[in-house]
């Protein structure tokens, strides 16, 4: 009896704690956001400077194209504007850089900026649908940056050369040789964790259910009591806000914020890497950013060994990207992320048997 009750009492605190993992979902968000800094931190310190660099990128390029997958992939708008965000977190930061403002100030800054003129966008964005949003969001993209180059803003944005933001050195106490590339490489993952931490808690509230209705039928959402207008509203400024923080991220990591920068074809990456990785995915995003961070640079190191013409080699990695969207569209039409979950299923199943 004494042995059977003890038994008992052992075998019921790791039920408990299964228990309380599998409902809350905070808890879980939590593990996995510590496991991936202590995941991106053993990364960073095994790669070399220009590694780390393009840690540092893929980092921003995830962030901005996870807010992107959260306003396309769960509330159904479409933007081909999003470059122009960037854009606008990019020279928040650059200006307030200049004024030897705190970093972490400065980001917070750059996103609620960019939040607040997203949320403006969204409101006329509710408004429109389909080919007539992608319409305005496109419009969006190719003037927005341009106005730098207007001439009552030149003196403030630099016009067409830009803003140099100047390069914010490592604490002290990591070393007067600590390379910068991988300071900024931890300043970008710190921020892509927390970003991914958020957004995959609101996906799982109350709005991210909302914006699902919202997604599937407006009409029917608005008769279950859904307010359909501020949920695409907060949508689209989420999503800027992501975007503006990328944008500060890339006036950090790239020490400019340049209309060049940002062309239409920064917003059509961003779309890209959505796509590939898998609309409404959060981890699809990272996938994304990581291929459209990486590509450009295979495709032209195979072009160079095989001794193409620069002419040629120049226009390989738009040939690639297309090459692999279509690849990943007919073998895993959800996207990367899809394709994974679809994997681990088969790989449990074959254990199972």
């Amino acid at each position: 009896m004494t042995k059977a009750a003890t038994t008992e009492g052992t075998a019921k605190p790791p039920k408990a704690l299964l228990r309380i993992w599998r409902q809350s979902t905070l808890l879980r968000h939590l593990f996995w956001a510590l496991l991936g800094l202590v995941g991106y931190y053993l990364l960073s310190v095994s790669l070399d400077a220009f590694a780390n660099l393009q840690l540092a990128q893929i980092s921003y390029l995830a962030i901005a194209t996870a807010g992107l997958t959260v306003l396309s992939g769960l509330s159904g708008q479409i933007s081909l504007g999003h470059g122009a965000f960037v854009a606008v977190g990019a020279y928040s930061a650059a200006l307030l850089l200049g004024k030897q403002t705190s970093l972490g100030v400065v980001l917070i800054a750059a996103a609620v900026i960019t939040g607040a003129l997203g949320a403006l966008v969204g409101v006329a964005a509710a408004r429109l649908r389909g080919p007539y949003l992608a319409g305005a969001t496109l419009a969006l993209a190719v003037g927005l940056p341009s106005l730098a180059d207007y001439h009552g803003l030149r003196d403030v944005l630099g016009g067409a050369n830009g803003l140099i933001v100047t390069p914010q050195p490592p604490p002290l106490s990591l070393g007067e040789s600590f390379p910068l590339e991988r300071w900024q490489a931890w300043i970008g993952g710190l921020c892509l964790i927390i970003t991914l931490f958020l957004l995959a808690n609101l996906v799982r509230s109350r709005f991210g259910q909302n914006m699902r209705f919202v997604r599937e039928n407006e009409e029917a959402a608005a008769l279950s009591g859904v307010p359909v207008a501020r949920t695409q509203i907060l949508a689209f400024c989420v999503s800027a806000a992501c975007a503006g923080l990328a944008g500060g991220l890339f006036a950090m990591v790239n020490n400019l914020a340049a209309p060049g920068a940002f062309t239409l074809t920064l917003s059509l990456s961003l779309l890209t890497a959505a796509v590939l990785g898998g609309l409404g995915s959060l981890a699809g995003a990272v996938y994304g950013a990581v291929l459209v961070t990486l590509l450009p640079n295979w495709s032209t190191n195979l072009a160079q060994a095989a001794n193409l013409p620069r002419d040629v080699y120049a226009n390989v990695p738009l040939i690639l990207y297309g090459v692999v969207l279509i690849v990943v569209i007919v073998l895993f039409p959800g996207g990367i992320q899809a394709g994974v979950v679809r994997v681990g299923r088969l790989l449990r199943t074959a254990v199972q048997r």
